[in-house]
């Protein structure tokens, strides 16, 4: 089925953030209940026709601030070559994988193989450590595929933005008739619109995609720690609270356009 319309009816919720009373959640229940699922290396086509196995990793990653580089860095270097393709096969530094941007912001390198272009972490489906079969090193995130190996989740060794994906946190400050303040942070869908305005040039996207609504378990349940990381422990239960409720009551026209009706 095509992806559904952008603009459609949602629910929303809101909440004192238990842990910090200066912070306000905001969380958009209809994403979070809805049956979204990554669907990588499953069907997913790619966010550009001509790069069908790159998924959403075809422009490299932009790191959220120092910290970010610094954390994957670290991983960076625990990596060797039966892990990730395009180890330059010595001591790495910096220039092997990082690069900065037209506005001066800085990225994950990108690099094009066979007139394919993705991040230099991305496996690609040839991978093939000295002595392997073609494919037998893995395609995908080298440092995703790290994380599995040493037991973490893949949300400690990549960059923010991407296991943040598709899940969209941003923050606003607002002013109450009273004087008063606090800051809203909302939780919801990251869908073509979180990317600027080249999002609606892609040529494909996950989340408003009815083949990627097939989870048996909905996102704030698959997704519990990035929505965590992101919130804060107290905050997330009291979501879970407001999720399982929503579930309950919710009518027809409460459901993701794109979940199976």
């Amino acid at each position: 089925m095509p992806e559904v319309d952008l603009v459609f009816p949602r629910a929303y919720v809101e909440f004192a953030n238990p842990a910090d009373d200066t912070e306000v959640m905001r969380c958009d229940l209809t994403w979070l209940t809805s049956s979204y699922t990554c669907i990588f290396g499953q069907g997913c086509q790619g966010i550009y026709a001509d790069a069908p196995d790159t998924g959403c990793c075809t422009l490299g990653a932009h790191f959220a601030d120092a910290d970010d580089e610094e954390r994957v860095a670290g991983f960076v270097e625990q990596l060797d070559p039966t892990q990730w393709q395009f180890h330059p096969g010595r001591p790495v530094v910096r220039e092997d994988w990082v690069e900065t941007d037209a506005e001066g912001d800085r990225k994950t390198l990108a690099v094009v193989v066979d007139g394919q272009q993705a991040c230099v972490f991305h496996n690609r489906t040839d991978f093939a450590p000295a002595g392997g079969a073609p494919g037998s090193g893995g395609a995908g995130c080298a440092l995703h595929g790290l994380a599995l190996q040493q037991g973490r989740n893949p949300l400690e060794t990549k960059p923010d933005v991407c296991w943040q994906l598709p899940i969209r946190r941003t923050f606003r400050e607002v002013e109450r008739t009273d004087q008063t303040s606090y800051t809203e942070v909302s939780i919801g869908e990251y869908d073509r619109r979180g990317w600027g305005p080249g999002g609606h040039d892609l040529d494909w996207y996950c989340s408003g995609n009815t083949e990627a609504h097939v989870a048996l378990e909905p996102v704030y349940v698959t997704h519990e720690p990035e929505l965590t990381e992101l919130m804060g422990a107290a905050a997330y239960a009291e979501l879970v609270r407001h999720c399982e409720a929503h579930l309950r009551s919710r009518s027809a026209l409460a459901l993701h356009p794109a979940d199976p009706r």
